[in-house]
């Protein structure tokens, strides 16, 4: 449940509040705002929440209490109206600005990540995306090159002025990443890892949520809900493809998804078009529709010399075809009153 505390109400009332849904049973977690503060109430017995929502409409200061009927309380659009915004030092996702983040799909060498961060930082993408921890499906497969990725990231964000964004699969690692990220990512294949949801949920990092891909829009959200109820607000969703029948592309990229989740949610929506797609060629036309369908962000894949990729050179543009997509994608942010650096 929501508890909407009066504008101006004093901090003893509002303790007092909070102290009685604890006793109740509630996990508590307020938001203080600059005008009122809104307490979001999760647990309790059912059959107990109706006599509750009664007693506590009569604390002095409590304006509204109100029943969310979601089984996602904190990510809601009923536990907030307005829309999230996550500044990553200076960088503010879920605004105004369509934020790019871009980069190699696997950081392997210094040559290759530094020459691709100075292409996509001039051509406006604010974010640093690369894997130093590879998810691969054969354990033959290159894993990565672990924390020395990570410091090559970071080093070459801080050169071109940019943040950093990259995924951790391990909850034992999460704190290490976060040494060295602005932004984790949770890989589709690690969106229902309930262990590592609730160890980013007690970092105040801002976390990207890639959709699992065969995951329904409730079980992206309540993975979503993992990562809130431990306490972390910072967390977007990232729209990634989902696997289908059809062998022509490497997963269908939900377009749908996007103003849905606008109307389920209030975090922000991010939109992978390589991952969605795994075709080179599909990149710029799915990103341009992503644009236009509300999408708050993009993250894609490029690489100097994709073809002689260590991984998914397939769905990672060249700097010249990025550079020439961005050009396109600033007007179509600005005909749905968006803009792109």
């Amino acid at each position: 449940m929501i508890i909407v505390m009066q504008s101006g109400t004093p901090t003893d009332q509002i303790q007092a509040v909070e102290e009685r849904l604890a006793e109740l049973g509630y996990q508590v977690n307020p938001i203080y705002g600059v005008e009122k503060t809104v307490i979001g109430a999760v647990g309790g017995m059912e059959h107990e929440k109706i006599d509750a929502i009664d007693s506590l409409r009569s604390y002095p200061g409590v304006e509204d209490v109100l029943l969310i009927t979601k089984p996602y309380k904190f990510v809601s659009r009923e536990y907030q109206k307005s829309k999230t915004t996550i500044d990553v030092r200076g960088v503010v996702i879920g605004g105004d600005e369509v934020v790019m983040m871009a980069g190699p799909c696997t950081v392997e060498s210094r040559e290759q990540l530094f020459t691709t961060a100075e292409a996509v930082s001039k051509a406006g993408a604010r974010i640093l995306r690369g894997g130093a921890y590879k998810p691969s499906t054969s354990p033959y497969s290159f894993q990565g090159m672990g924390e020395p990725g990570l410091a090559l990231l970071k080093e070459a964000a801080e050169k071109y002025d940019m943040r950093v964004i990259t995924e951790v699969m391990d909850p034992r690692k999460v704190e290490l990443v976060s040494s060295y990220a602005d932004i984790l990512q949770i890989g589709t294949r690690n969106m229902q890892n309930y262990d590592l949801l609730k160890e980013v949920g007690q970092t105040k990092v801002p976390v990207m949520l890639k959709r699992g891909m065969s995951a329904k829009i409730e079980e992206w959200l309540l993975a979503a809900e993992y990562v809130m109820s431990g306490g972390n607000p910072n967390v977007m969703l990232c729209e990634r493809g989902i696997r289908t029948f059809e062998p022509s592309v490497r997963n269908m990229l939900d377009l749908a998804a996007i103003p849905l989740l606008h109307k389920l949610t209030h975090l922000p929506v991010i939109v992978d078009p390589s991952q969605g797609t795994g075709r080179r060629d599909l990149v710029e036309t799915m990103s341009v529709a992503a644009v236009a369908a509300g999408a708050d962000g993009l993250i894609v894949e490029v690489h100097p010399n994709p073809d002689h990729a260590i991984k998914d050179g397939s769905q990672s543009q060249t700097i010249p075809q990025y550079e020439a997509m961005v050009t396109k994608l600033a007007r179509v942010a600005t005909a749905v009153d968006r803009r792109l650096a």
